[in-house]
């Protein structure tokens, strides 16, 4: 790896493109190194991760408005138009609103890949926008599986890098920023693109994608799922006008106007950006992880340790009145984005939307404490919020900083890396358990690592009330030959619904 040193430069220092960090990762976008079999393999997973949790969220209202506002839409005359999940294979729409509503169903549950480091992501959210242009322009350029794997490969590349180096959320900056610019990336890879159009793209697609962080704060409305929906389809555009010769504001990252100087660390800051030499193979998809459960990644391995405890001490923690106080031991990120830190009253309240309780840890580990389970449905649902024995407990539980877990949270060392924390249970009769938790049970150095079958199965139940058994059939097979389809089979990368299914919810009306 090689590190690229990122500052602000004043207008009069003429920074070349050389010294640009968009012209960095336009030159890594063009690597026609190799992609490496065991990276191949998790592309294909990540694939199928994503057509699991879109699945499970076919009926879901962000979802079904997404998929009218993309079905509404005529397929553009430049190709051959891209599928939408759910609608039947033949309906195909314009790539950027494919990449809309398919985006918007693999978001919704919250329940597909992560990456945790300087800033949050979710890599996994750039498959929607790369696939839809592969079939959008599958015929017409020749596109193979092939093409997709290491379109997908140099998206995760440059967003694992940029989240590494660069923290967007501590000055309130959605972290999909950094998005625009891997889904630009991975779609001039796609292409084939030259050097100097990727780099326009990419910062057209930082410029468009730059929003608050207030879409995860206080009372997380459907918005949420729609955010990084919204920088895959403002990436294809901007690589459509940078392919038509439009340009960027130039430099992006460095200007004295720039993205660094007025929305991150000032102008005297700087960031040391790791990325692969020439000729070094993109794996930053291995550093990333999926999720067991559908709820925000910080709370993945807090809900593996309720279960634990569940188990060793079923009849101690069901009665919430024979526990004083519960107090989680966790990183800083944990403590004021999920837990009591954020000061978010919200995150106590039963009747908080499922977007807001998916990012509450104190009342996740009260119900996967009591239920000794997670369930994507059924642990969000107004009646299980609601119980008045599960409200005395998640009342009780509260969040703390640890300097340990937080240096551990940050660490660029994946052997110590950790998201999880110690818990110090406080009993009414004056006992104490305590235990803890670095990773999730699904995490590479995990309890269980996730592999080819959980993937599988992960998709297999999530799609059993969704899809019929033939099709979830037919979508693995061709999935786990992503990398050897040819041009005319990418189109079928795709499922439809069971019939009845989307008729069984109403289609909203908008404008289109």
């Amino acid at each position: 790896m090689k590190t690229h040193h990122l500052r602000t430069h004043r207008s009069d220092e003429n920074l070349a493109r050389e010294g640009q960090l968009a012209w960095q990762l336009a030159g890594l976008a063009i690597d026609p190194v190799e992609v490496e079999a065991e990276v191949s393999d998790m592309v294909v997973n990540r694939v199928i991760d994503n057509a699991a949790v879109a699945a499970a969220s076919l009926t879901r209202a962000p979802v079904v408005s997404a998929r009218s506002q993309a079905l509404s839409h005529p397929v553009s005359i430049g190709g051959d138009g891209a599928t939408v999940f759910g609608a039947d294979a033949a309906r195909r729409t314009s790539p950027e609103w494919a990449a809309w509503a398919n985006g918007v169903a693999v978001r919704e549950l919250d329940y597909h890949d992560t990456f945790l480091a300087a800033d949050y992501s979710h890599p996994g959210d750039n498959i929607p926008p790369i696939l839809a242009v592969a079939q959008h322009l599958a015929a017409r350029r020749g596109i193979t599986g092939r093409d997709v794997v290491r379109a997908i490969t140099t998206a995760y590349e440059v967003q694992v890098d940029l989240v590494k180096a660069i923290s967007l959320h501590k000055h309130k900056i959605d972290h999909v920023a950094h998005l625009g610019p891997s889904a630009a990336a991975g779609i001039g890879t796609l292409l084939g693109l030259d050097q100097e159009t990727i780099f326009q793209a990419i910062g057209q697609a930082l410029h468009t994608t730059t929003a608050t962080r207030q879409s995860r704060k206080g009372e997380i409305s459907t918005w949420k799922a729609h955010a990084p929906a919204f920088a895959g389809k403002m990436a294809i555009e901007a690589v459509d006008r940078a392919m038509r010769g439009q340009t960027s504001p130039v430099p992006i990252w460095e200007g004295e106007d720039g993205v660094i100087a007025w929305l991150l660390d000032g102008p005297d800051a700087s960031y040391e950006v790791p990325l692969p030499d020439l000729g070094e193979p993109k794996r930053a998809i291995l550093d990333t992880y999926t999720k067991e459960h559908s709820a925000e990644y910080q709370a993945q391995a807090w809900i593996d340790l309720a279960r634990k405890l569940h188990r060793e001490y079923p009849l101690l923690l069901d009665d919430p009145m024979r526990v004083e106080s519960i107090v989680l031991e966790t990183s800083h990120h944990t403590h004021y984005v999920i837990g009591s830190g954020a000061n978010d009253p919200q995150k106590y309240d039963p009747r908080a939307s499922r977007e807001t309780l998916d990012h509450s840890i104190p009342y996740i580990f009260a119900v996967a404490l009591q239920d000794g389970a997670w369930h994507h449905v059924d642990s969000y649902a107004p009646e299980r919020a609601g119980r008045p024995d599960t409200i005395e407990l998640w009342r009780k539980i509260t969040t703390v900083e640890d300097p340990e877990w937080t240096r551990r949270y940050h660490s660029l060392d994946i052997s110590e890396k950790a998201f999880g924390g110690r818990v110090v249970i406080t009993l009414a009769d004056g006992g104490e358990i305590t235990d803890e938790i670095a990773v999730a049970d699904a995490h590479p150095l995990g309890a269980r690592p996730f592999g080819r079958d959980d993937y599988v199965q992960k998709f297999r139940t999530l799609a059993e009330r969704a899809l019929e058994a033939s099709e979830v059939d037919r979508f693995l097979d061709l999935a786990v030959r992503l990398p050897e389809l040819a041009p005319d089979e990418l189109g079928a990368l795709t499922f439809t619904a069971a019939p009845g299914l989307l008729t069984q919810v109403e289609t909203p009306e908008g404008l289109f």
